[in-house]
């Protein structure tokens, strides 16, 4: 029997909730899989706790964590993944969009040695936004992780248990899944996979979010950022060079030439702009390792479900 654990963080999913985890667990008893469901609960601001509690009193499978306040969906995988017992483990949404029937599969993907499996969907049940949003994610993970080529992340992927225990050793603020797991391993895969539509409410991430997690990319798993200002300092650095030895040329070829206020005070607009550009791109590290150094938590762990220990836990 397969030992596999299944972490889903929760936000303001109280009405879907429940059939997600009912569908895992009749998959499970269905396909021979010893499963562990932990839910973890980022700051809802419906009755999510509630019901995870009471899927938790039905279920002595199913886990629950509740936060503080909202850490954000990363931070809410680390701290699933931190409670897991399974060999494998799988990550999901809340919203039921993930094809659980593909469970088995994935898990013959890992069994042929691979260390993580993502699923990639054939057509994305999104709109327009969140696909937008999504590519430039998956930009960023290509880009700023190393993640291989050829790869495509998602929210629904599962990995070896090793993989998880060495993701949850990262304890600094800002998680990015994609950057830790590529960090850990270049052994990943792709699988095929439907997507379902969306049944009940709409997407929990707003721009906020996004832009939130596209900072933590940038700026928290990768310099590559700072390497692009120093280019860019480089670049603008001989360009103006090159136009100071232009124009000087070409006033003393053509002494009639009158100077281009215009164009100068253009110029240094744009050069402005650049270079408080850099400044806040490396203030926005200087104050990511301020508040590592501060020692600001991960996640707070407020309440906890289905435990035998329910006391508050705080990872910093």
């Amino acid at each position: 029997m397969r030992r596999v654990s299944f972490v889903i963080p929760c936000y303001n999913c109280e009405k879907t909730i429940e059939a997600v985890t009912t569908e895992i667990s009749q998959f499970a008893g269905s396909h021979d899989i010893d499963a562990q469901i932990i839910l973890v609960d980022d700051g809802s601001a419906d009755g999510t706790w509630k019901t995870l509690q009471g899927l938790c009193s039905k279920n002595d499978r199913i886990k629950a964590a509740s936060f503080s306040k909202n850490f954000g969906q990363a931070s809410a995988i680390l701290a699933g993944l931190s409670m897991v017992s399974g060999d494998y483990v799988f990550c999901m949404d809340d919203d039921g969009q993930a094809p659980v029937e593909e469970i088995s599969n994935f898990l013959d993907k890992i069994d042929e040695g691979y260390d993580v499996v993502f699923a990639k969907y054939n057509k994305v049940q999104q709109n327009f936004f969140r696909n937008f949003t999504s590519r430039i994610n998956a930009w960023m993970a290509r880009v700023l992780t190393e993640k291989p080529r050829g790869v495509e992340t998602a929210s629904f992927f599962c990995m070896r248990r090793y993989v998880a225990d060495n993701m949850i050793k990262y304890d600094r603020p800002y998680p990015y899944i994609s950057g830790l797991i590529f960090r850990i391993t270049h052994n990943a895969t792709n699988l095929p996979a439907e997507q379902r539509k969306r049944k009940e409410g709409r997407s929990g991430y707003t721009f906020k979010k996004l832009l939130g997690l596209w900072f933590n990319g940038f700026t928290s798993f990768s310099i590559l950022p700072l390497r692009f200002a120093t280019a860019m300092g480089f670049f603008f650095a001989a360009f103006g060079i090159i136009f100071a030895i232009v124009t000087i040329v070409r006033k003393l070829l053509n002494p009639a030439i009158q100077a281009g206020y215009s164009s100068t005070i253009a110029f240094l607009a744009f050069l402005g702009g650049i270079i408080l550009f850099c400044i806040g791109e490396m203030g926005e590290y200087i104050g990511r390792e301020y508040m590592c150094t501060s020692r600001k938590p991960q996640y707070i762990v407020r309440m906890k479900a289905g435990f035998e220990d329910k006391n508050d836990e705080v990872k910093e």
